[in-house]
């Protein structure tokens, strides 16, 4: 990776509208497995993985993300493949997709999950992204003390994400020297130990990977009242309470700010309220706090447009995702696409570029001298 020419990616696309989806399971919908487009047994299967986020790509989508959790996964699904190891799988198979895994910030080891999304940075060259959750669901199965209160859990995901990105910035851009006739491949003067004491754990460093490519990994928060997030993901009951939480993000300090949109769309020979009538009857859906559309793509290009004027993209909750991802690709990327609203990533960019993020200085970086 070319650190240099990252680097020089300063001239940042904050126009740009980011058109992000989610591919865990099914669908957002529980019964989204009766009208998936293979047998139940195949979700799992490395194939089917691979040709929703090759479809995703082709589309012309910016990130893509993959939800995770300890706690079983919704009814009709035994089971899920730990996110991050579904995003690395697919790092090589894809170019300009970003790769954004859900990982708990609560509970999980902070060092060991630094690593991990370094690790997928390089194998996506520069392409990974983080989505910083709490997972209630984690401490049950690791036996540890439930945190309780907000202020509690807030805390603990704030601690995790300081000690990310103190340990991704322990190494600076040219610690590697790669001088294979001196046998000098280390620059110790570039490497530096952290040493953070919080209130449930401490953590030394320096990290075990090298910095990532972008720097600092792109960070997703839901939780919009501080600065530590690069992307805030909201989302409202209506269009107006979600323009109002688009608001109240940017004005917590969000760099960014993304719509979280559940979809349902009209296919052929189906609208979207016959689908979705269809599906309630196994299992309705519990609806998440976050904006809803069902209906026609014409309709969806129209909202989006709205919102574009207002947030910097959206992620899309599909309601069956094998129904919901051809009409996308078909109808609703494409006029995104030509009105200018949306634009393909470019080949050989970061996340970072794409969402219109400028690469981090390293916080220990010391200043050369002449």
């Amino acid at each position: 990776m070319n650190i240099e020419r990252m680097a020089s990616e300063s001239e940042v696309r904050k126009s740009l509208f980011a058109l992000g989806i989610e591919l865990d399971g099914e669908g957002y919908h529980p019964g989204a497995w009766r009208r998936a487009a293979h047998e139940p047994g195949r979700l799992l299967s490395p194939r089917t993985l691979r040709a929703r986020v090759a479809a995703v790509e082709n589309a012309g989508f910016t990130f893509a993300t993959f939800d995770d959790s300890i706690d079983p996964p919704a009814a009709g699904i035994g089971g899920r493949i730990d996110a991050v190891t579904r995003a690395g799988f697919v790092a090589a198979t894809t170019s300009t997709l970003g790769l954004v895994p859900v990982v708990a910030a609560t509970y999980a080891e902070p060092f060991h999950l630094a690593s991990q999304l370094a690790s997928l940075d390089y194998a996506a060259r520069g392409r990974a992204g983080w989505v910083a959750a709490d997972d209630p669901g984690a401490a049950r199965t690791w036996g540890a003390t439930p945190r309780v209160g907000a202020d509690e859990i807030r805390r603990e995901r704030v601690d995790s994400i300081e000690v990310a990105r103190r340990l991704w910035d322990s190494w600076e851009d040219d610690a590697m020297v790669r001088d294979y006739a001196a046998g000098k491949f280390l620059n110790r003067d570039r490497l530096h130990h952290i040493d953070f004491i919080g209130e449930t754990f401490s953590v030394k460093g320096p990290a075990i990977v090298p910095r990532p490519p972008q720097g600092q990994v792109v960070v997703f928060g839901a939780d919009t009242t501080g600065s530590d997030i690069d992307i805030a993901l909201v989302s409202g009951a209506t269009v107006p309470g979600t323009v109002d939480a688009v608001q109240h993000a940017r004005t917590s300090g969000a760099p960014r700010v993304i719509v979280d949109l559940a979809v349902a769309l009209d296919i052929p020979g189906e609208t979207a309220g016959a689908r979705l009538a269809d599906l309630d009857v196994t299992a309705a859906a519990n609806h998440p706090a976050r904006l809803h559309f069902s209906g026609p793509a014409a309709d969806l290009v129209a909202l989006l447009t709205e919102l574009s004027a207002h947030a910097d993209g959206v992620r899309l909750h599909l309601a069956v995702i094998d129904e919901d991802l051809p009409v996308l690709a078909r109808y609703v990327v494409p006029a995104l696409l030509r009105a200018g609203l949306a634009h393909r990533p470019v080949p050989g960019s970061t996340l970072r570029a794409n969402l219109g993020l400028a690469r981090p200085a390293n916080r220990y970086a010391k200043e050369l001298t002449r």
